[in-house]
């Protein structure tokens, strides 16, 4: 019987290539059965989507299938695994859709919504493109090739602040040794609110200063004072103030 024949044999007689068939109709069949039961889990909702994985997988396993279906169970898969929040199962499953019929569009949309939540923006990129050349009128792909654009904008603007926020901060500490000078524990900051001193276009420091006096419980903030000013300017500005504590000083 051809129940018996190795996977590589060849049947030998008709009846053997019958049963063949035969058997390979069954299979065909319950792969088709099983792909369909795993459609009904989908729908039934969360609680049965390992249900419903089982069953894809099960079908797949089968074997038996045109590369068309195959690539309809793999894509119904990774579907499954991006409601489960299964993004890097979801990828490998897209990508094995895509590999088995590159006309999958479903597949890539898929596949590009995985990579997107798993941050590999250039395969989302990639994916979301090839499917537009599949199919350059698909509104699903080009919504979400928008946002991978985005996302991959906002990544490069923050990354390129953070490498200006750095050089500015390494631009700064060098200016500081250069002067011999350390920065302390930061003080009175309700007060002060969160001042730095900055270095500008011409290399000056300028530094935010805090005068404190003791004997009236008062203060003055000075935001932005040069390392080439006097304290006598400003103290003259302040001491303009009516009732300030410098008016009084001879």
């Amino acid at each position: 019987m051809a129940l018996w024949l190795e996977a590589s044999s060849t049947p030998d007689t008709e009846q053997q290539q019958a049963d063949l068939d035969a058997i390979n109709a069954l299979r065909e069949s319950a792969a088709i059965e099983l792909k369909e039961k795993g459609n009904e889990y989908v729908k039934l909702g969360k609680k049965h989507y390992a249900d419903a994985i089982d069953c894809y997988t099960r079908a797949i396993n089968q074997k038996i299938l045109n590369n068309f279906d195959n690539s309809i169970l793999f894509s119904n898969r990774a579907h499954v695994n991006l409601l489960l929040g299964n993004y890097r199962r979801a990828l490998t499953d897209a990508e094995e859709a895509i590999k088995i019929n590159s006309a999958n569009i479903k597949a890539y949309y898929r596949g590009a919504k995985a990579a997107l939540a798993l941050d590999l923006l250039p395969e989302a990129a990639k994916l979301c493109r090839c499917g537009l050349e599949q199919s350059p009128s698909n509104e699903e792909l080009k919504k979400l090739e928008k946002q991978v654009n985005t996302k991959k904008a906002e990544i490069d603007k923050r990354e390129h602040q953070a490498s200006e926020a750095l050089s500015t901060t390494e631009v700064l500490v060098s200016a500081l040794e250069n002067r011999n000078l350390k920065l302390g524990r930061a003080m009175y900051k309700d007060l002060t609110g969160v001042r730095k001193p900055k270095l500008d276009k011409s290399g000056i420091l300028h530094w935010p200063v805090l005068l404190l006096y003791g004997e009236v419980m008062s203060s003055d903030f000075i935001e932005d004072f040069c390392e080439h000013d006097m304290f006598s300017t400003h103290l003259d500005m302040i001491s303009l103030k009516n009732d300030h504590p410098f008016s009084q000083l001879v």
